[in-house]
């Protein structure tokens, strides 16, 4: 490729590497890797892994919860972001994921204030708040709802979602959510998110955590 393409090609374009040689341009396929990966490597990989499937299962819910987080990262890519700066203890095989410190939804739509939720039945939970008027809020803006149960044994992540994206609206001040878990597998803890969707659905609110629920 004497003159390339649109001008002389350098380094690594997907497959193809570009290079020069004594004034002579050339392309050529990347080389395979014939070293074994290093310790470091393959935890980096695990690390890569082990959030993902943390957020797989609530990936419907992040697609709203972070519809707009930025121009060029949304959706489930920016809450795995959030994840890593903010609720992981990276430590190889032996990181940690705090439900605690992360967030299902980020925006800029003010929440309501005191809300709360409470187990009114052995399947049932009830989410209080004040109904009342919300500065840069409306009235019909509506809740959303995250109950998820983590099964984080030996690094194997499966678990139970529960919820909505589209609840009751802010002026009414209460929704329920039916939690039916697996009949084999009672007495589960389920981590609790609230936020809320505006009305015409340009924005979202940032996530509170409402602590566990066992049920």
């Amino acid at each position: 490729m004497k003159n390339g393409l649109h001008g002389p090609i350098s380094g690594k374009i997907g497959s193809i590497v570009g290079s020069s040689w004594r004034g002579i341009e050339y392309i050529k396929s990347k080389p395979k890797r014939t070293k074994p990966p290093t310790y470091g490597e393959l935890g980096n990989r695990f690390i890569f892994a082990y959030t993902q499937l943390w957020l797989q299962p609530i990936k419907d819910f992040l697609k709203v919860g972070f519809r707009d987080d930025n121009h060029t990262v949304y959706g489930v890519n920016a809450a795995k972001s959030y994840l890593y700066k903010n609720a992981l203890t990276k430590d190889g095989f032996n990181s940690i994921i705090h439900p605690h410190l992360m967030k299902v939804s980020v925006g800029s739509l003010p929440l309501s204030n005191n809300i709360k939720v409470k187990k009114t039945s052995p399947h049932e939970l009830t989410f209080t708040w004040d109904g009342g008027k919300v500065p840069d809020g409306h009235p019909n803006d509506q809740i959303m709802l995250l109950v998820y149960n983590v099964q984080d044994k030996d690094k194997v992540i499966t678990g139970d979602v529960f919820g909505t994206v589209a609840g009751q609206f802010r002026k009414d001040g209460m929704e329920k959510i039916r939690v039916e878990p697996d009949p084999q597998m009672p007495d589960l803890d389920y981590h609790v998110y609230a936020a809320f969707s505006a009305m015409d659905r340009s924005r979202q609110s940032d996530s509170i955590y409402l602590g566990t629920v066992t049920i």
